[in-house]
């Protein structure tokens, strides 16, 4: 995943009423903290903030009045109604450094006719260095028939990337729709011979 670009400038102002200010000037307050530091309060642009945060794990690039940070969100906080980011926790991170993160579990591939897919974890979490997380993970199910499950520890995962998911966790399964699986015993029921 590339890094994002934002240009973010100290604020000194805090509270509800320099909150309300900042976002009516198009920004977000935001708070930078890690590896032991004091927290940072920062003002980011709005609009390029919102683009930013599209993709969850987006690894942020920081210009903070002159110095480069690299960061990750760790907490946004968006208006319930209007969707809007209110505030956003950014993790520091340093090059070379791992990092614990969820990714999207993306299902690939058509299972055999008659069948479903059902998703039990959308997320995994992985182990990952702060500069080369994955977007997804994807799992495979081109042709797979009823009854195939899938475990953590079963799916695939990117070079360098280790998981932190408990691997015995059902990520999905393949089974058949429940009228189907009535239907097709009530056929073979009807097709036995009587004795």
């Amino acid at each position: 995943m590339s890094e994002v670009q934002l240009t973010a400038e100290h604020r000194t102002e805090f509270g509800k009423g320099a909150a309300r200010r900042l976002r009516r000037a198009h920004k977000v307050p935001a708070v930078l903290y890690g590896h032991g530091g004091d927290p940072v309060h920062i003002a980011l642009d709005g609009h390029a903030t919102m683009l930013a945060l599209k993709n969850s794990n987006a690894l942020l690039s920081l210009d903070i009045d002159g110095q480069h940070q690299l960061a990750l969100p760790k907490d946004v906080q968006r208006d319930p109604i209007r969707g809007v980011i209110e505030h956003v926790d950014l993790l520091l991170v340093v090059r070379g450094e791992k990092v614990t993160v969820e990714v999207p579990v993306h299902v690939k591939g058509e299972p055999e006719p008659g069948t479903l897919v059902a998703l039990e974890l959308t997320t995994l979490t992985l182990l990952v260095e702060a500069t080369t997380i994955p977007s997804s993970v994807e799992v495979d199910v081109a042709g797979a028939g009823e009854g195939t499950q899938v475990h953590a520890g079963q799916v695939a995962l990117p070079a360098g990337a280790t998981l932190a998911t408990d691997p015995e966790l059902l990520v999905l399964r393949i089974s058949v729709p429940a009228g189907e699986a009535v239907a097709e015993d009530a056929a073979e029921a009807e097709a036995a011979p009587a004795s």
